[in-house]
């Protein structure tokens, strides 16, 4: 009985780890488990399913998905629910709230690129890029802009609206863009972060580039990551 007990407690998502009022402290009972954030960003833009997850976030385990979901679900982070026919599938997707959750994401990445360990090779995800350009827009750069840029990136694409220092993202068809890359998120973040010109991927075919080629230029040049801090002596 008591074995059982205890397991039921353990499996519980609102375990308190900290016995403290602070707000940031129920954020971590929240959102704090390895993996638990990475999987609010891969949901920042729509729905996803159980697979779709998994693929975005290769590290993971299916057991351990499994439970930061209904760990989630059962705080009210986000919701699970089946699409109607003819998709008739089991996707994951934020609640209103857990979309509120975008802003501390946003800040808390940015705080984090300052670190000199911060490594832009490393592998990214296609949400993980666009919550980027959410995150590092500079406003200053962006003045006067008012146009769609379309993303291809396998099976994921995503259109972006860019007007002055606002750009919201929504997963769509980017057919109709004023500007297409079709592309995947590591080479995309090396022309964008890494400052490679365009035609490098191009000419290896690792980018293709569809629609007005100066703004094309233009764009991968309105992000800017934030200054690193000094070195630890």
């Amino acid at each position: 009985m008591k074995l059982k007990k205890v397991t039921q407690e353990a499996k519980s998502s609102k375990m308190r780890w900290y016995d403290d009022a602070c707000g940031t402290a129920l954020a971590l009972e929240l959102v704090g488990e390895r993996w638990s954030l990475l999987i609010v960003r891969e949901l920042m833009f729509g729905g996803r399913r159980f697979s779709e997850l998994k693929a975005s976030l290769p590290g993971i385990s299916a057991n351990i998905l499994t439970q930061r979901l209904e760990g989630m679900e059962e705080t009210g982070i986000l919701v699970r629910r089946k699409l109607p026919p003819p998709a008739s599938v089991q996707i994951y997707e934020l609640t209103p709230w857990g979309y509120e959750s975008e802003t501390a994401i946003k800040e808390l990445g940015r705080w984090a690129a300052r670190s000199p360990d911060h490594d832009t090779t490393l592998p990214l995800s296609a949400a993980s890029i666009m919550l980027s350009f959410r995150t590092m827009l500079s406003a200053e750069l962006s003045a006067g802009l008012d146009a769609t840029i379309g993303f291809r990136m396998g099976a994921e694409t995503f259109v972006a609206h860019v007007t002055g220092s606002q750009i919201p993202i929504r997963r769509d068809d980017p057919s109709g863009a004023d500007v297409v890359f079709t592309t995947d998120p590591m080479t995309l973040g090396s022309v964008v972060y890494g400052g490679r010109p365009i035609a490098d991927p191009e000419s290896d075919g690792s980018m293709k580039v569809e629609g007005d080629r100066a703004l094309a230029e233009r764009f991968v040049r309105l992000f800017v990551l934030p200054p690193k801090t000094a070195p630890t002596p």
